[in-house]
């Protein structure tokens, strides 16, 4: 009897992480992360309180799983929105058009709340937030890859290394956004992604 349970929870395994994902994340945003807690979690999802811990040892662990989601589902499709440039577009125009993209992504679909969580849990040093540091993050190689490009088309000067440009964007595109999360509601945040790399880019533009 106790193996047919345990093989009927690791059976529903990945349906108890959704629901839990799922009920999270709509609480998270209704709330507040701060208001919402593991048995209001348990209760909208259906599930027992243990079995929220067999997935999640915290409430900040599966708030660090929710953003490592969204993280992952933002940069696939950032690499999918630069692909769909035809291939004669300038690197200059396509990394704006992706920052200003970064920027939409961030204020309307991830929002302030979770962005301001998302910040607090790394300084914190939080238990499954280190691939957010990741510089094998995908979002690190399409800006290598994008520099790189522009330096192959005689677009970008080649003095700076390319791993260098793109380390130094995510960190602008990271500082904006904290500066957005202190300055909420009254900094617009596509418009000075746009206008600090327009300033960044030409300083390696030719």
């Amino acid at each position: 009897m106790k193996t047919q349970k345990t093989e009927s929870r690791r059976r529903n395994a990945p349906e108890t992480r959704r629901k839990i994902y799922q009920c999270a994340d709509e609480l998270f945003r209704q709330y507040g992360f701060e208001k919402v807690s593991v048995d209001s979690i348990v209760e909208k999802a259906g599930i027992s309180k243990g079995a929220f811990y067999v997935h999640f040892p915290s409430k900040d662990s599966l708030m660090s799983a929710l953003i490592a989601e969204y993280v992952n589902k933002s940069d696939f499709n950032y690499r999918t929105f630069e692909k769909s440039f035809p291939d004669d577009t300038s690197v200059f125009h396509i990394l704006i058009a992706l920052v200003e993209k970064i920027a939409d992504n961030i204020a309307d679909n991830v929002g302030y709340n979770l962005i301001k969580i998302a910040y607090r849990i790394q300084i914190e040093r939080k238990p499954g937030t280190d691939f957010l540091l990741d510089y094998n993050r995908d979002i690190y190689s399409l800006f290598r890859d994008l520099v790189n490009r522009g330096i192959q088309s005689g677009e970008f000067k080649t003095e700076i290394p390319v791993d260098v440009i793109a380390d130094h964007f995510v960190m602008a595109l990271r500082g904006l956004t904290y500066e957005w999360c202190i300055r909420y509601p009254d900094f617009d945040l596509k418009k000075q992604f746009r206008e600090h790399f327009e300033i960044l880019l030409s300083g390696i533009k030719k």
